[in-house]
């Protein structure tokens, strides 16, 4: 095993520096990325840093320091570039946040990891070492990233996070391409770019809410409205939702309807603080109940014994994958399987579009199938 910490890098940091770079990698096709940012105290996630690796240098991009990044959307938005990522749920995130870029073409070595049966959810750090037998530092996994000057271990840690993508990426795009699922490759990147799209849609927050299905009436109608409020707060304020009021807060003001500030001052788990704040604006939500429609009941949870079902169904998909050498956690899901259940109890068995298209056709969609017609639940 190797260690490597001599990490050539460019530190680019003003508006001609960067029009310069993408302008010098735009015939590139493919680039790794990837991105630092602090998301402690903040709704919002802040973006310090974008580094990006042509296999052979880097280029850290101090997004603090410049204000025109129209040339950087362009080169990360090009449908004809790969953009070459390890697990990018949340560089989606902040990339679309910070900077409205949203990247159309994409590689994610983690899942390309698990279909090309090397591991899947392993860290980015843990692969390298896995394919590249190289051991990457972690000691500035924790580093503050929106502090100036970094420091040159700093930038060296994020450097190595970009370095190693394009020998990733070659290597695991040519086993794909041996095991013949560079489709089922292609179809999961498109649907992790569809799952970013849906997540930047506006959702029915209480729907989150652990427990919720409890609550009828007048009481979901305040969970409801209380958790509208609560996001509309959190993001105005840009604080994390658990510093204006924590989920079972908001789960016990739902289920008691408090009249008065005595009454919330009651309740635990609440500082008293956050009751001076946010007290009266929560007594005028709950007092606008009545005037407020009435969301449609939750789903209670599954009977046992069609939890019975898909507890039976987890284990039939387990065999397909192990006899298949498919990752388990690629193969359906649990909200998923509950939404087939649940359609299934009432006579109209529902199936995802992706369990009806695709690569899953062959293996899950018919092993779920043999389950549910070898049950007497249903």
């Amino acid at each position: 095993m190797t260690t490597e910490t001599d990490v050539h890098y460019h530190w680019i940091a003003d508006n001609q520096q960067l029009a310069t770079l993408c302008e010098a990698l735009t015939a590139l096709p493919a680039l790794a990325i990837d991105t630092e940012f602090m998301r402690t105290d903040t709704y919002f996630p802040k973006l310090a840093l974008i580094q990006l690796s042509d296999g052979e240098q880097c280029w850290l991009i101090d997004v603090l320091a410049i204000d025109q990044f129209g040339p950087l959307k362009n080169l990360l938005e090009a449908p004809s570039r790969t953009l070459i990522f390890h697990s990018p749920g949340e560089d989606f995130e902040v990339l679309e946040h910070v900077l409205s870029i949203c990247p159309a073409t994409i590689f994610d070595t983690q899942v390309a990891a698990g279909l090309a049966n090397i591991g899947y959810s392993m860290g980015y750090a843990r692969l390298v070492q896995e394919m590249l037998d190289v051991e990457l530092g972690k000691e500035d996994t924790r580093s503050d990233w929106m502090a100036r000057p970094l420091s040159e271990r700093q930038k060296s840690y994020a450097a190595d996070d970009v370095l190693y993508l394009h020998r990733i990426y070659t290597l695991l795009a040519d086993k794909l391409d041996r095991l013949e699922r560079q489709s089922w490759f292609a179809e999961e990147m498109r649907g992790l770019l569809q799952t970013a799209v849906e997540r930047r849609k506006v959702a029915d927050y209480y729907l989150r809410i652990k427990g919720a299905w409890r609550l009828q009436g007048k009481s979901l109608t305040a969970l409801k409205l209380l958790c509208d409020w609560r996001e509309e707060t959190a993001r105005s304020l840009d604080k994390p939702r658990s510093h204006i009021v924590k989920d079972n807060v908001l789960m016990e003001l739902a289920s008691k309807l408090p009249t008065s500030m005595g009454q919330l001052y009651k309740i635990d788990d609440w500082y008293g603080r956050s009751v001076k704040r946010f007290g009266e604006a929560v007594l005028q939500i709950i007092a606008s109940v009545d005037d407020s429609p009435v969301p449609e009941s939750l789903p209670q949870p599954l009977s046992r014994p069609v939890a019975e079902v898909m507890k039976q169904m987890r284990v039939s998909l387990d065999e397909v994958a192990e006899n298949n050498a498919i990752p388990k956690e690629l193969m359906c899901n649990k909200k998923e399987l509950e939404s087939i259940l649940r359609s299934a109890v009432e006579g109209d068995c529902q199936w995802p579009l992706r369990l009806v298209e695709g690569w899953r056709v062959d293996f899950v969609t018919p092993a779920l199938q043999a389950v549910m017609d070898s049950s007497d639940s249903l």
